[in-house]
């Protein structure tokens, strides 16, 4: 049974948090406090590994206290719910269908129940058959007209939901099969504690031992032994009954049925150190870090361990006639913050080791970390961005909708861009231009204009290769919530497609139209983004920097190129025929023309109105 997501309501901050992506792996990102610890809790909470506290419900929204000084009252359930799809095997022993919605929840009292969303059976008395004993379960069978009825609890329970799914009704949750548990995934959790470091150790200990326990000699032997202890018991349970019916003559009948397991009998481990012979301590004595390199060696000999039961068990197609078998349980390795207090040498083997685990087939991982690495590391969609609003965790994704939320166009862009998924959740505004002119003048510009750089006003700068590409960044950023300002010369109106025309902007950014598009040059009546500098300023930069084979630049030099063409291009080929230290290109040509301004008012007017705008919006 494989986990491809879940979603958790009233669970401490994550009141209600949807479709959080189990891949491989995914990124829980955000801020201190945000939610992360609790999203990886409510996971193990609905494999159950994780026992409900009662400071893991949430409180209800009105605050403060009743009028007895008591805590506001708390949500009646806690509730994890996951998205599965069953092996055939897994099909065919529970008659469930391919891909099934679990959930666990529990309520005041803490007792968490498993259940499945499932046609519910028209006999009450069929909609949890974990409620009865085997004798009762037999009378009911009995009642029902299942003949003959076996002795077995499993049996009995599946001649049971047999009959009741010929007669169901519409779906709703109904208790899980008891067994069904066994086939959920297992969580392995990994913290930077020592606590945490030797719960990591058990818990993987115990996946082995149960590994052991399934091997079929071993099983074999344990059944034989379990037997004959089984065999005692019922005897010595029988002279008990005898012995009630004895003193309690009104009742009719009296009856114990033992039931034991040898396979549960994994009591845990402690790990103990020395550094001199004898002189044994804890982890948690030992030092942050020693806790550290010995965490880091339990999660790699983990993977290999995981990577090892991958290359011995490989799965054989089934020939006809063979029996269906179990395929291997997903493993969900769960780390919370591992990067914490860790050099860069240890990082970047965390990260390693993270993609090591993310590439065995039957495990997936799960990361809540602040590492950049980490976050810029996988695909955008599954990096899962938490953050609190008014006390409860909300979750973003991006370009998680559907597969036309980020178009090929816009992928290729940003795999050219390197568009980082860090920036994406963190930077605070964006400014989207069309190629390398703006992006090499801009900054120099704003610097110069603002006082700061753009990296220190929380803008991120992004040249999108045209303006076609600059338009799409800008409408995802903006379709996704961010503050967005999209910068293209006023010539763009005229492009292909129309896709500058108002009235085509507006059917994208409503009336925010005017805020997030700037049509450089467009107020001037100017063409483009180079037209914006005068010509007494083009020529005395052009006499610092190119200066003329045979006499000085002025400025009828260059006015003479506007109104004809491109600006921009014939000023460039001007200047690289006539001066032996011409621009190679458009991008250097005004990078250096940027590079020699000295003063804020020498920026253009509308370079210095937007800039000033782009600092107020990213505050």
């Amino acid at each position: 049974m494989y986990l491809s997501s879940f979603s958790v309501s009233g669970f401490r901050s994550l009141v209600n948090v949807t479709d959080i992506p189990v891949s491989r792996p995914t990124i829980l990102a955000g801020h201190n406090d945000g939610g992360k610890s609790a999203v990886l809790a409510s996971l193990q909470f609905l494999v159950g590994s994780y026992s409900l506290d009662g400071d893991d419900r949430t409180y209800m929204p009105t605050g403060g206290v009743d009028t007895q000084g008591e805590a506001s009252r708390r949500y009646e359930l806690s509730v994890v719910e996951g998205v599965f799809t069953l092996d055939e095997w897994e099909q065919d022993t529970f008659r469930l269908p391919p891909q099934l919605r679990i959930r666990r929840c529990a309520g005041e009292d803490l007792v968490d129940s498993l259940e499945c969303w499932l046609p519910i059976p028209d006999d009450d008395r069929l909609r949890d058959l974990s409620m009865y004993r085997v004798p009762e379960l037999k009378e009911l069978a009995k009642e029902l007209g299942i003949s003959p009825v076996p002795q077995r609890r499993a049996e009995i329970e599946d001649l049971l939901r047999a009959y009741a799914s010929e007669r169901s009704g519409p779906p709703g949750w109904v208790a899980a099969p008891a067994s069904l548990a066994g086939r959920l995934p297992q969580v392995l959790a990994f913290g930077g504690r020592a606590s945490a470091i030797e719960d990591s150790m058990r818990s993987v200990l115990h996946g082995r031992f149960q590994a052991h326990m399934a091997d079929e000699v071993l099983q074999e032997r344990l059944q034989t032994i379990e037997a004959d202890v089984k065999e005692r018991l019922r005897a010595d349970a029988k002279s008990l009954c005898d012995h009630i019916r004895s003193r309690c003559p009104d009742f009719a009948d009296v009856f114990v049925e033992p039931e034991i397991s040898f396979t549960q009998a994994f009591r845990g481990a402690r790990l103990r150190l020395a550094r001199t012979s004898g002189e044994h301590v804890g982890l948690d004595q030992s030092g942050q870090g020693s806790t550290r390199r010995i965490g880091l060696a339990i999660w790699e000999w983990t993977s290999r361990l995981l990577s090892s039961e991958e290359d011995v068990e490989p799965e054989a197609p089934l020939e006809e006639g063979d029996a269906l078998q179990p395929t291997r349980c997903q493993t969900i390795i769960v780390y919370d913050e591992p990067d914490t207090h860790l050099d860069y040498s240890h990082q970047r083997k965390i990260m390693q080791l993270i993609r090591e685990q993310s590439a065995i087939s039957h495990v997936s991982v799960i990361v809540a970390t602040h590492s950049m690495n980490l976050i810029d590391g996988v695909d955008i969609s599954d990096v899962v961005n938490l953050k609190l609003y008014e006390g409860r965790t909300v979750m973003e994704r991006l370009g998680a909708e559907d597969h036309d939320s980020i178009d090929l166009h816009l992928q290729q862009l940003a795999a050219a861009l390197g568009l980082r998924n860090s920036v994406l959740l963190h930077e605070r505004c964006f400014l989207a231009v069309e190629g390398p002119s703006e992006q090499r003048a801009f900054p120099l510009l704003f610097r110069l204009s603002e006082g700061m750089s753009l990296q220190s006003a929380g803008i991120a700068l992004w040249a999108c290769c045209n303006n076609e590409g600059a338009l799409h960044l800008a409408r995802y950023l903006f379709e996704h919530g961010r503050t967005v300002v999209v910068a293209v010369d006023a010539d763009s109106r005229n492009a292909g497609k129309g896709m500058f025309k108002e009235e085509r902007l507006r059917r994208t950014f409503g009336e925010k139209t005017r805020e997030i598009v700037k049509m450089i040059g467009e107020p001037e009546g100017f063409n483009e983004f180079e037209e914006l500098f005068g010509d007494d300023m083009w020529a005395v930069v052009a006499n610092k920097v190119w200066p003329r084979n045979d006499s000085l630049w002025s400025a009828e030099d260059f006015k003479a190129l506007r109104g004809g063409g491109k600006f921009s291009s014939r000023v460039q080929s001007m200047l690289h025929e006539q001066s032996e230290q011409g621009p190679g290109g458009k991008p250097e040509m005004m990078f250096q023309l940027a590079l020699a301004l000295t003063q804020p008012s020498e920026v253009p007017t509308q370079l210095r109105e937007m800039f000033a705008e782009l600092r107020q919006r990213a505050a």
